[in-house]
């Protein structure tokens, strides 16, 4: 049946068992385990944009790279074979693709289909989801959604409010929207902010022979060097064993010992503190000034650790024509940046390097029976999917580790749930939360960062104790995946009569 709504010609609806949104790291993933776990079941994959690869492909700044290790970060069925554990976007993008093809999960890809609102009918226990397709509006139902949309928005990044910056008459850019065609050769750039991405920034703008940037930072961040394997260099066990079994223990090697990393910095804050000011001593120039530019004021992993490979963060300063400098900003000129410290950084070109704009669910418009379903005022099972809204998942990842470990060991519980409902004859499942359980609220994001802090508005809650636990601990939550008691926490619903 063809018609109209809202000025778009409607097409004939489609209908599948799960429709997961997004064709990222998350989505990719999903649909192995979809097509694994459940091979009877129908999915499909919507991406609005016009190609898989979700952040991979979105960013486009110079030197985009993993912050975590692709040992980890890579698909665990599809395991990394490369050398360097710290890879660039464009390599992320290429083995994405392989990871599609060899599995034939692109089969199952729909692009440039944006998913415009979602509504749950409790008589006929389906969603009903509307998706923009080029100004076409089409019509789909499924009995479960997968959203693989990640954590922050892709159309609007997180305001920066830096006093004048309206004044400046120079090339003002943001990381997530860089000009393919912005010319930096010989420039004087100044890269606001203090996280990965200006730490990514920072070297790749030397390499590609930025005149001179300065990172500017309100507060420092801990860095910490991941060292690249060289070519031809082997692990001793790669010597002798298969190479699928290889794989597996370089896996579980940067899988347990960054855990373990982790686990010394909240234990002994102060000693991991001395440990990566130490280490990051020795990677910069000789007699370059600690504090106050590598001294944090802050707990390692209050925030997240930044990784740089071969220290090449550290070696950019070498030059000269790389600095750091900590202050704060009293106001923007028309050619410059005035500290509150009297400083004064001329600039040719503004980075605004500040952090991503938290939203989850992709800006969908959620409703249940027609009842509009506000996000951040719900509760997360399993770090999973929001109370009071049945049959819908929510992909998270880690903020301590790998994206994907979250990501991988969440769809092995929502496959594993799906066929536990399919067993047992239930049509939904929809979280309760009891008053009680509600009283005590948690981040979902267990980070202090400034753009965690500026989104905590936009944030659904996660609770004291299971199943409202917040996801942190990759351990317990992949035995739970396997093996834990999905009932604590869902109320299950039979098929009507």
């Amino acid at each position: 049946m063809n018609g109209r709504a809202n000025g778009h010609v409607t097409n004939t609806t489609q209908s599948y068992d799960v429709i997961i949104v997004g064709a990222g790291i998350s989505g990719v993933n999903a649909g192995y385990r979809m097509q694994t776990t459940l091979p009877n079941s129908s999915y499909t994959i919507l991406e609005g944009r016009a190609d898989l690869g979700g952040t991979w492909n979105l960013f486009k700044y110079p030197g985009i790279r993993s912050d975590s290790d692709l040992h980890t970060f890579g698909f665990p069925f599809n395991p990394w074979t490369k050398e360097n554990p710290i890879a660039t976007g464009e390599s992320i993008c290429t083995y994405m693709k392989e990871t599609a093809s060899k599995f034939g999960i692109d089969q199952h890809f729909q692009f440039k289909h944006k998913v415009v609102s979602a509504d749950w009918s409790s008589d006929a226990q389906l969603w009903r989801l509307e998706v923009d397709n080029e100004g076409t509006r089409k019509i789909f139902y499924a009995k479960f959604i997968i959203m693989g949309t990640g954590y922050y928005s892709y159309e609007k990044p997180l305001k920066a409010h830096i006093p004048g910056l309206e004044k400046f008459k120079g090339t003002t850019v943001h990381p997530q929207f860089w000009p393919e065609d912005l010319d930096y050769k010989g420039k004087k750039m100044v890269v606001i902010g203090s996280g990965a991405t200006a730490i990514t920034l920072l070297p790749a703008l030397v390499e590609g022979g930025v005149g001179h940037v300065t990172m500017l930072q309100r507060s420092p961040s801990y860095v910490m060097s991941q060292p690249q394997r060289k070519t031809g260099v082997v692990n001793f066990y790669e010597r002798f064993l298969p190479t699928w079994i290889s794989l597996r223990i370089t896996r579980i090697r940067f899988l347990v010992l960054p855990y373990l990393f982790y686990l010394f910095c909240r234990r002994w804050p102060d000693k991991a503190r001395a440990l990566l000011m130490g280490e990051a001593q020795k990677q910069l120039p000789k007699d370059f000034p600690m504090d106050p530019h590598f001294t944090p004021t802050y707990n390692p992993w209050d925030q997240r650790l930044c990784l740089c490979p071969d220290g090449d963060f550290f070696k950019c300063f070498a030059n000269g024509r790389a600095q750091v400098v900590t202050s704060t900003i009293d106001t923007v000129t028309s050619d410059s940046i005035l500290l509150s410290n009297g400083e004064k950084l001329d600039a040719d070109i503004i980075v605004t390097a500040t952090g991503l704009n938290l939203q989850f669910c992709g800006n969908i418009s959620l409703s249940v029976d027609k009842q509009p379903v506000a996000v951040p005022s719900r509760f997360m099972w399993r770090a999973t999917m929001l109370s009071g809204v049945p049959n819908l998942f929510l992909i998270i990842g880690y903020v301590n580790a790998s994206w994907t470990l979250g990501a991988d060991s969440a769809s092995r519980l929502l496959t594993r749930l799906m066929g536990f409902m399919a067993k047992n004859k239930y049509t939904s499942a929809t979280p309760r939360i009891s008053e009680e359980e509600a009283k005590e609220k948690r981040l979902p994001l267990n980070l202090t960062s400034t753009y965690v802090k500026s989104g905590v508005g936009n944030m659904p809650h996660a609770g004291a104790k299971a199943p409202w636990l917040p996801r942190d601990n990759y351990m317990r939550d992949s035995w739970f995946a396997d093996r834990g008691d999905l009932r604590l926490g869902l109320e299950f619903v039979g098929k009507s009569s």
